[in-house]
């Protein structure tokens, strides 16, 4: 189990981890590796993340309730509410004719989820499985469809059945998904928080991966260590075998059916491998020489975030599953990656 998990890492470590930034312009020269430029390095601008307003919030609480929906009683004869996923047949004519993409059957509508012209969905609250009626709207000015932007538009629509009714946003149900909170208010601030942490932390990966990537584009290696390579290469070829066999897919059948040889199958992790490699060199090569290292206070703050970032409970149960070496360097690549990031320069485009 713990190798598995160390191999997981170390794969993913060299396709994701490039959790970095930028200062002066100093560069770094050794027998193997030359680094023209790693500080006030210049990237294209992120945008910042964008606030975080109430319909999102209530979109994401519509989401949780469908995950929580239940079947609705067969023959439910109670008029249609907000959140509840209906079937509904509709029709609709732009003056008088019927239009490409503008009918159908059977069709499934989850009331609140948006994904429809203005007041279509939000129409169909308040009648009954078994009603036909018309809806008179329009498609906005800047709809997609050139013919009918900005045009009215008669739909008429007919209720078949309501198939799951979501549970009532209350301080009940609020407490069977929420750690925190207790009250409806309480949970809208929660998921508030949450998405502004979600933003923000994007935000930060997106610079972090464009910072790191400018620092790799001036990097060259000079001599590889063929060894570190070749494990390398070995690491992510044992995963992609392993995943191909848990898939219920003889190794062996595997290549054959591809007309390739084992030795042509790792061949094509060579330059990830060497990518890895890559990146191991130009952390370590920065470390040494800003002299950066990992406080114990420091590696278990890390090991928490890692832990939240690949699903764990927390750092002691992430820490149980792998190998102390891989965790580390995974924390230095932050710790090295937050540094530059404070001394990048952010570039307008």
């Amino acid at each position: 189990m713990k190798k598995k998990s160390t191999i997981f890492i170390a794969g993913t470590l060299a396709l994701s981890i490039l959790l970095a930034g930028c200062q002066p312009d100093m560069g770094i020269e050794t027998d193997n590796l030359k680094i023209t430029k790693y500080k006030n390095v210049e990237i294209d601008q992120i945008e910042k993340p964008q606030e975080v307003t109430d319909e999102a919030v209530d979109m994401y609480i519509q989401s949780v309730r469908k995950g929580h929906a239940q079947p609705a009683a067969e023959g439910l004869d109670r008029a249609v509410q907000d959140g509840d996923a209906i079937n509904v047949d509709f029709e609709g004519k732009v003056d008088g004719a019927a239009f490409e993409g503008g009918a159908a059957k059977d069709y499934p509508i989850t009331v609140g989820a948006g994904g429809f012209i203005d007041g279509f969905v939000e129409s169909m609250v308040g009648h009954k499985p078994g009603e036909t009626y018309d809806w008179n709207g329009a498609f906005p000015e800047g709809y997609g469809n050139a013919e009918l932007a900005g045009k009215d538009v008669v739909f008429t629509i007919t209720i078949n059945s309501i198939e799951e009714e979501l549970p009532k946003l209350d301080d009940g149900f609020v407490k069977t998904v929420s750690d925190k909170s207790e009250t409806v208010e309480q949970y809208k601030k929660e998921i508030k928080e949450q998405l502004e942490k979600e933003n923000e932390d994007a935000y930060k990966s997106q610079l972090s991966e464009a910072v790191w990537q400018a620092v790799l584009d001036n990097s060259t290696v000079l001599e590889y260590p063929e060894e570190e390579v070749q494990e390398s290469v070995d690491s992510m070829s044992e995963q992609y075998r392993s995943m191909i066999e848990s898939q219920g897919v003889d190794f062996e059948a595997f290549l054959e059916q591809s007309g390739i040889t084992e030795e042509q199958f790792k061949e094509q992790f060579q330059e990830t491998g060497r990518n890895s490699v890559k990146q191991k060199m130009v952390l370590a090569a920065i470390a040494e020489k800003e002299k950066i290292t990992l406080s114990d206070k420091e590696y278990a703050e890390q090991l928490e975030a890692i832990a939240a970032a690949y699903g764990f409970r927390d750092g002691e149960s992430l820490a149980k599953e792998a190998e102390e070496d891989a965790l580390r360097e995974i924390a230095l690549y932050n710790v090295v990656g937050e540094w530059l990031v404070e001394r990048c320069i952010q570039v307008a485009k």
